[in-house]
């Protein structure tokens, strides 16, 4: 690809990933932020702010794809709103956004909301466009676990059944998708595991060699989870890395398998 592939939040959790894999893979690469942070060499990197749409322009034009991996809890439409309207003033450039799996059974929820209004304006916006949902990312559980093994007994949700997928598997995902065709809605992805945030927080504990007291709670509001709302549907991608080798890759000990369904 001769064109480069711009990708907005390029310094983010998954933006970064999505930067590197490119860049591994010969692309030209553009990065759009609202504050300069450090890049790899040779890529090329736009001041721009999303949610005014100041700056937006310059860094999509001349695109050939434009992977929106910027997210936020707030603003998230508005934001996709200001991008689609400079790409469609600079050309037609392949647009893959990155979304949840499961979004339509939990729209109620703020964030959700936000993103399944985005997803909207990027299937309207007369663009060439991908939309890529993804389970929730390892890095996410982790930062939750750890979190939750502070205090001495741990509550997590109770039946919360997930499928949680390395954010490195979504870059090499998202990263395969801009080099191809606009493939409108692609097939989910999500981890190789079906699981939940229990034995999450126990492969964790295992893992750091701590010993907490677990304690499942029903949580009021979350009957779309424990009924798997947040599974990908059948004719998913599956990713390759596992819960118990990333905690090796981050904590450096192996765990021992703990994972099985709610």
């Amino acid at each position: 690809m001769t064109s480069p592939v711009l990708v907005t939040g390029g310094t983010g959790r998954l933006g970064k990933l999505v930067v590197a894999q490119l860049a591994d893979d010969g692309c030209a690469v553009r990065v759009l932020a609202r504050h300069h942070r450090p890049v790899l060499p040779g890529v090329e990197f736009f001041p721009a702010d999303l949610r005014t749409g100041q700056g937006v322009e310059p860094a999509v034009t001349g695109a050939a794809a434009i992977i929106h991996c910027a997210t936020s809890t707030r603003g998230d439409a508005q934001a996709t709103r200001n991008l689609v309207a400079a790409a469609a003033r600079a050309g037609s450039a392949h647009l893959l956004y990155v979304s949840i799996v499961g979004i339509d059974r939990i729209a109620t929820w703020g964030y959700p909301k936000a993103k399944l209004e985005a997803e909207q304006i990027v299937a309207g916006s007369g663009l060439p466009w991908t939309i890529l949902r993804v389970t929730q990312f390892y890095d996410y559980c982790l930062a939750n676990a750890r979190k939750l093994s502070r205090l001495p007994v741990a509550p997590v949700p109770a039946g919360f059944i997930v499928q949680p997928v390395d954010p490195r598997d979504v870059a090499v995902r998202l990263a395969e998708l801009a080099r191809g065709r606009p493939a409108g809605r692609a097939a989910d992805l999500a981890g190789p595991q079906v699981t939940n945030w229990t034995e999450l927080l126990r492969g964790y504990l295992t893992a750091s060699h701590r010993r907490r007291l677990v304690v499942p709670l029903r949580i009021p509001g979350t009957r779309a989870v424990r009924d798997g709302a947040l599974l990908p549907p059948p004719g998913h991608t599956a990713g390759a890395r596992t819960w118990e080798q990333f905690l090796v890759s981050q904590l450096g000990a192996a765990p021992k398998p703990r994972l099985s369904p709610a």
